[in-house]
Parts: C-alpha cells; structure tokens; sequence
C-alpha cells in the first residue's frame, strides 16, 4: 500500500525521510561490510573496528526508526543513542592520523581496493548524514546520531589512507586539467 511502520508502530508513507535514512544507513553497512572483505583479504587489524561500526549503524538505525514525535518513554530508552560511540571514533581518528603523512593535495578516492572501498563507504555516509541531518533538526532523531555519522564519515577517510599506506598502494592526487 506504499506505507510502512516506524518501531513505535506509527505508519508512514515509505517515502518518508525517516526511511529515507534508514534506507541510506543501511546501505552505509552494506558498504562497510564490502570494505571490511576487501580489507580482511589484506590481512588489515582495523576489520573488527568496521564489523563494530556495523553493529553501532544498527543503534543508529533503532533510533532513526524511533520518532520521537510517536513515541513512548520505553521506545526511548530502548532505542537511545550516546555520545560513547562519537568518542571512540575520535579516538581511533587520532589513532591512524598520527601514522598518516600530512595531507598535502587533494586526494581521489583510490589506493587499492580496502581503500577504495573505504572511500565509497565514506561518500555512503556522507549522504546517510545528509538524511539523518533534517530528523534531528525536526527533533525526530537523537542529535548524537547525526554526530556519530558525522565524525564516521572522517574515521572512513583517515581509514582509507591508511590502508593505502600500509598496503604500499598510491593515491591519487586531484590535477587540474588544463583550460
């Protein structure tokens, strides 16, 4: 019928934004799940890091599929969403930046396929944001949620280099083309 239920039990049209980002974020782990194959292949530590954000992006998910505008103190708790995760990622951006070089030119989504792949997922959340940003603005979903997409999409990028470094892969730097 073109309607679809929020887990408070509310109907929606299935072009709601709040499917719209539930659609968005589960693409998002479906990326992070391809990067975390290809990065597994390579051997790379970080791939429980990436099978834990996939699990943090089914938290997010619960609390996009919450409304608050429908729901009940018990939906709330059940389905709340910290600022803990935001501050783990920090920590691990902090992490892998210090064995990064300095970024000196702007860099194409390349590397090799971990990294690659980490890219894309990277774009992937970028646009899972772009769709969680509205809700929270509305006060439908926890603020820490659009944070948490926010400072993912970082981890993503510092992730990315870092697999190309540690596979002694290349990336490609942004030429601008002659007018």
């Amino acid at each position: 019928q073109g309607f679809s239920s929020a887990f408070t039990g509310e109907r929606r049209p299935k072009g709601d934004r709040i499917f719209e980002a539930l659609g968005a974020t589960d693409e998002l782990s479906s990326a992070i799940g391809l990067a975390g194959e290809f990065s597994s292949e390579k051997g790379h530590t970080f791939v429980e890091q990436l099978h834990k954000v996939q699990c943090m992006l089914q938290d997010v998910g619960s609390n996009i599929a919450t409304p608050r505008s429908s729901a009940r103190e018990a939906h709330l708790k059940q389905t709340s969403f910290s600022e803990k995760p935001v501050l783990e990622l920090e920590q691990w951006i902090d992490s892998y930046s210090e064995q990064l070089p300095p970024l000196r030119a702007f860099i194409l989504p390349s590397g090799g396929k971990s990294s690659a792949a980490l890219h894309f997922s990277r774009a992937v959340c970028r646009r899972a944001e772009r769709c969680v940003v509205p809700l929270v603005q509305a006060g439908e979903a926890d603020p820490n949620v659009a944070k948490y997409l926010n400072r993912l999409s970082d981890y993503l990028f510092v992730l990315a280099r870092y697999a190309a470094m540690k596979e002694g892969k290349e990336e490609k730097i942004y030429i601008k083309p002659e007018p």
